[in-house]
């Protein structure tokens, strides 16, 4: 389904930012290139029919095809009672399925709309150089993330296949090494490919936090309401954008976790031996990735609909601030009951009137003050536009459900209830 399209102006936009100055930024284009290459190693970038063919060889020769040779040759007949090949097995083929998942969809992305226009660096043109620095910060965080998370994992992976080589001996050390560096490789690449998807769209959602952020500072220096509706339609245009981008791939790769997740409690709690680390290593290995891709991918979403959903207590504050300012009291008067502010008029109706001096009235014009008329037009701008602040939270949504705190809580006791429903099925005490 294609993406809604809105024709928004582009606000706040200086005009002294051309496109040869927003080219001449050397640190911007160095990071997006060194991430286009990372993207490019990797097969994330499939611009062409070959880099398309080479992408999906390589995915299904390191992730498909060399692990499950590697797992049959490194079985032997006489460890039946670790069950390793059973579980290996299952193990490559939730991180495949998640690997492929990730691939699919970034490239898809990817090869529509660009590395620009897929993280939104270029959408405000003159803002481009304005927000540089946050958008160098930004995009070596998603380096650091990367690097942070799969080292731990890695170092865990690289030990638990040290241990299993030394468990499971192969009849020559060359057969040994080569076995070891195919397992570790593959995990490696699965790995790096899954956990960049996430980062991804860890990084475009805090690329967006950085203009929710400014957009609160906006309402602190400008009193334009009609420019700052302009700018928030933009900002909800975008996240709506995201939304559709990511929802599928969100989606679906929650459910293969979640799947793989409890078909691992399955295995674990329905064998019947002793589950090691030389049997169940690989289980709490892939397990710790794919919890720490799905923990990126929801922080990374609700922290983003946390800052929209916040510019309207923002707006009410700036609001508040204004009118209280702007008051004159030598102009406006008091409150009437609706919450209205009224002019003191150069002469006042009498209280004790008849019903003929009322219709007398009717046609008489009351005199206006221009101040008044002015303060009351911005005050009403201003009121409209915190009433469609407070309509219209915004934030990042999965098919209508935006994904916030309560989602996550949400989320949490659904997993909770089906595992207490697995380990009731799989853990029975009897008394015989």
């Amino acid at each position: 389904m294609a993406e809604p399209q809105i024709q928004i102006e582009e606000p706040l936009i200086n005009p002294n930012h051309t496109q040869e100055e927003e080219s001449n930024n050397p640190t911007l284009d160095r990071v997006i290139h060194r991430l286009e290459a990372f993207l490019f190693i990797f097969g994330f970038h499939q611009c062409s029919f070959l880099t398309i063919v080479l992408s999906w060889a390589a995915f299904l020769l390191l992730g498909v095809v060399i692990p499950v040779l590697t797992i049959e040759l490194s079985s032997c007949s006489d460890c039946s009672k670790v069950q390793i090949t059973n579980f290996e097995l299952f193990i490559l083929a939730s991180q495949a399925s998640l690997a492929a998942v990730s691939l699919l969809g970034v490239s898809h992305n990817l090869r529509k709309y660009g590395v620009r226009r897929f993280l939104f660096v270029d959408r405000f043109h003159g803002q481009t150089i304005r927000f540089r620095k946050e958008y160098v910060e930004k995009i070596e965080d998603f380096f650091h993330v990367l690097v942070w998370w799969i080292l731990p994992c890695f170092l865990l992976k690289t030990a638990r296949e040290i241990i299993r080589l030394v468990y499971v001996h192969q009849e020559s050390w060359w057969q040994t090494v080569g076995i070891f560096l195919a397992l570790v490789v593959s995990w490696t690449y699965l790995t790096t490919i899954f956990l960049s998807a996430c980062s991804l769209f860890y990084l475009v959602c805090n690329l967006q936090c950085i203009h929710f952020e400014d957009y609160g500072k906006l309402l602190e220096r400008d009193s334009d309401a009609p420019k700052l509706l302009e700018e928030h339609m933009l900002l909800r245009h975008h996240l709506s954008k995201i939304s559709h981008r990511f929802r599928i791939y969100l989606l679906v790769a929650f459910l293969v976790v979640t799947a793989s997740q409890f078909v691992t409690l399955f295995h674990t709690t329905g064998y019947r031996g002793i589950i090691t680390f030389i049997n169940g290593g690989d289980f709490a290995v892939s397990s710790i990735v794919e919890v720490v891709g799905i923990i990126l991918c929801l922080h990374a979403a609700a922290k983003v609909s946390h800052r929209a959903q916040g510019i309207a207590s923002v707006a009410c504050r700036w609001h508040a601030l204004v009118t209280c300012s702007s008051t004159d009291p030598s102009q406006l008067r008091a409150t009437n009951s609706a919450g209205n502010l009224e002019a003191d008029a150069p002469y006042t109706i009498p209280v004790n009137y008849s019903e003929s001096d009322l219709e007398s009235l009717d046609n008489v014009a009351l005199p206006t003050n221009p101040q008044f008329a002015s303060y009351m037009s911005s005050y009403h701008k201003r009121q409209a536009l915190v009433m469609y602040l407070q309509s219209n939270p915004g934030g990042l949504s999965i098919f209508g459900w935006t994904v916030d705190r309560a989602l996550i809580s949400t989320i949490f006791f659904i997993e909770l209830s089906l595992a207490l429903f697995v380990l009731g099925k799989t853990i029975v005490f009897t008394s015989k």
